[in-house]
């Protein structure tokens, strides 16, 4: 039954490990700022989306995929996956270099998203204090080949290791740029509209100051946690210093984030599947 299914990874899983810290929220920011910097896939984003009008809703939709993918059942995986497939596969967009109409499901542009989004999850959990073996942070990358198939990749084509990533971005940097759709889109990553609603402060009972400048030091610390490349593409934004600031403010974040409830620190769907686990593991005993 599908009720009694762990899912793609389960609790023993890197990649529960890794997506059980609060502070991806950093992370997910971080991938961004790096997807930005690929003209194609920039252009795919702004040519089939209202990411500027509805950027919260934009990033709610991510998150509720994300978080199947990680936590849902097989066939909730899958039929996410299903969904997402069937929606690239009507998208087109025009080269910004070239004039050319392209699928944006294109291996390449998908394999680069991917990349970006599970480098900047198991690099931003590092460098945020977990505690992670050089053999892990590959397990991680292995692991989510799987999630890369539900996208429509082939998991042999897709980066499985730390080296395989390397290697990866090496490569394709010559395709990177910073241009015109990418500075205005990292400045309004950098400072978009936010809804009072979200504001943590408020819901928390406490005063922490307005959330546009909570939000400010997240974006700031993601920006910072940007490979050193990437930061050079975006005209050596930072001092020095900055890769130090990012990892103790991510660090610091990270510990404000363990100390919350549960209920804040973890959405329905990561409950529910460790609840399954835990099931699970009990009718096994």
């Amino acid at each position: 039954m599908d009720s009694d299914d762990i899912g793609l990874f389960g609790p023993g899983s890197v990649t529960w490990k890794v997506h059980d810290e609060p502070v991806l929220i950093v992370a997910g920011l971080r991938s961004l700022y790096l997807q930005a910097l690929h003209p194609r896939a920039m252009a795919g984003v702004a040519q089939n989306s209202n990411y500027r009008a509805d950027a919260w809703g934009r990033l709610v939709r991510t998150a509720t995929y994300v978080g199947t993918v990680i936590y849902g059942t097989t066939g909730e995986a899958e039929a996410a996956g299903r969904r997402l497939r069937a929606l690239h596969a009507r998208m087109r967009a025009t080269d910004p270099a070239t004039g050319a109409e392209f699928r944006i499901d294109e291996p390449d542009l998908l394999r680069w998203v991917h990349v970006t989004e599970v480098e900047s999850f198991v690099s931003t959990a590092r460098r945020a204090g977990l505690s992670l073996t050089d053999a892990e942070v590959d397990g991680y990358y292995d692991e989510q080949r799987r999630a890369a198939a539900l996208v429509g990749l082939d998991p042999a084509d897709v980066p499985g290791s730390a080296a395989e990533v390397a290697d990866y971005y090496r490569a394709v940097r010559p395709e990177l740029r910073m241009t015109k759709e990418a500075a205005e889109t990292a400045l309004f990553l950098t400072a978009p509209p936010i809804p009072w609603k979200l504001s943590l402060p408020a819901r928390l009972g406490v005063s922490l100051g307005p959330p546009r400048w909570a939000y400010l030091g997240v974006a700031g610390t993601a920006l910072g946690l940007l490979p050193p490349w990437a930061l050079r593409l975006y005209g050596g934004l930072g001092l020095p210093t900055t890769a130090l600031s990012a990892d103790l403010s991510v660090r610091a974040l990270r510990l404000v984030l363990a100390a919350l409830p549960r209920d804040w620190r973890e959405g329905p769907m990561q409950q529910a599947a460790k609840e399954r686990a835990a099931r699970l593991t009990a009718t096994a005993a």
